[in-house]
């Protein structure tokens, strides 16, 4: 019996330092320890692959961390971010709360909503312990702490900003004539039959325009800041829905059928099938057409009240394989390094999370010469950035949308 009991005292007693050890090495407020434990990890970064300067920049980031900290970054390109979301769930499901086959997804608003209420992701508070989050505009930015009304709670780190931005030919279409509401795009669309469309939902662009076109025709916008209300939301949708059947017979092949993503929408406009296009980057217009992917006489233009505006983030799942190499790729990419690389239209054009009066004087100078490019717009020409509405409402209106029109990607 005594040698049991010191057995098992000694065993506990060896344990001990090797689970402080475990924890200690994803503590990011130490992270002499977390670059120790990170290096040879493999991260299986879940992100969605659907654009080849968006895969090219995330393998120029995985580079820099195989070559400075020895971790291996694998992009696992999804088509959806819900796919690696329920891979989770379902890992979470069978007891799996170690060795997780995702080390870090792209997510933001009704995945992170989804992972948050679950307990799917590492906690607690991690990103803003991260060393390069000093240089995050968390002061100004409220999407950075708010995703989708839902508090960030230091669980998903930001990578870059979004707003809704439309593209026009300048050739086909005079500025003049450009609708500058949701409204207009309407009575636009029945001027201009088969030369606008949107991707179906749940693709995340086409959600996004439902949203835009909601937030414009619902009676009260600041309910879309709450939960939906399952008894009222019909009511509450009914003038979107009849806007939409309105607009729908004057879309692209008359809206019997739609792009099955934004890299789909993109090239209507490219071949001359649309006039107009959409994108959550601002710099989308002056990228396409630095890659040979759309004309020169692009464009870009907003609504005249706003549109919707938001971030995007990295989360590392509880159960991750890697969560020290998770660590080291979330900071790196909060760097002036990668997001002065990021911003540029050349690379990607996706707008900085960072806040340059935080950086160095040489940092603020390369940022500051970054040049947008002819289809850019200055910040100061982005107008009002209008609140995501709450996770829920996506998912309403996607279940809307597909009972009333029966399409689906």
């Amino acid at each position: 019996m005594i040698k049991k009991l010191l057995a098992t005292t000694l065993a506990a007693t060896v344990a001990l330092p090797l689970m402080v050890s475990a924890a200690f090495a994803i503590e990011p407020s130490n992270w002499e320890a977390v670059t120790k434990e990170a290096k040879g990890q493999t991260v299986y970064f879940n992100a969605w692959g659907g654009s080849t300067n968006i895969n090219a920049y995330i393998e120029w980031a995985a580079e820099i961390v195989k070559e400075r900290y020895g971790v291996t970054v694998n992009h696992v390109k999804l088509k959806d971010t819900a796919d690696a979301v329920n891979a989770v769930v379902n890992e979470k499901a069978a007891g799996k709360d170690d060795s997780g086959k995702i080390d870090l997804i792209w997510i933001n608003g009704e995945n992170f909503v989804s992972m948050k209420k679950q307990k799917l992701l590492l906690a607690p508070d991690w990103a803003t312990k991260l060393p390069n989050y000093k240089f995050v505009d968390f002061e100004n930015q409220s999407t950075i702490t708010v995703d989708f009304t839902e508090p960030t709670d230091g669980l998903e780190s930001p990578w870059g900003g979004a707003k809704m931005v439309f593209f026009y030919d300048s050739a086909n279409t005079k500025k003049a004539d450009l609708p500058l509401s949701f409204t207009q795009l309407v009575k636009w669309t029945g001027e201009n039959s088969g030369r606008f469309t949107y991707p179906a939902p749940p693709d995340f662009i086409g959600s996004s325009f439902l949203k835009q076109a909601l937030t414009e025709t619902i009676s009260d916008p600041s309910i879309l800041l709450k939960p939906v209300v399952e008894a009222n939301f019909e009511e509450n949708v009914a003038p979107l829905f009849a806007a939409l059947d309105k607009m729908h017979p004057n879309l692209w092949r008359n809206g019997k059928t739609y792009p099955k993503n934004l890299p789909a929408m993109n090239q209507l406009i490219a071949d001359n099938e649309v006039d107009i296009s959409f994108a959550f980057n601002p710099s989308a217009g002056s990228a396409n057409i630095e890659k040979k992917e759309w004309p020169e006489t692009i464009r870009s233009f907003v609504f005249t009240k706003g549109t919707l505006g938001n971030t995007h983030f990295v989360a590392i799942p509880y159960n991750s394989t890697a969560k020290a190499g998770s660590l080291i790729f979330a900071n790196f990419l909060i760097s002036p390094e990668a997001q002065i690389h990021k911003q540029n239209p050349k690379v990607w054009g996706d707008p900085t999370v960072l806040n340059a009066d935080k950086l160095s004087k040489v940092d603020q100078k390369a940022l500051a010469s970054i040049e947008r490019g002819v289809a850019t717009l200055a910040p100061s020409e982005l107008g009002p950035k209008l609140p995501e509405p709450h996770a829920s409402w996506m998912t309403m209106l996607e279940k809307q949308w597909l009972k009333r029109y029966g399409v689906s990607n």
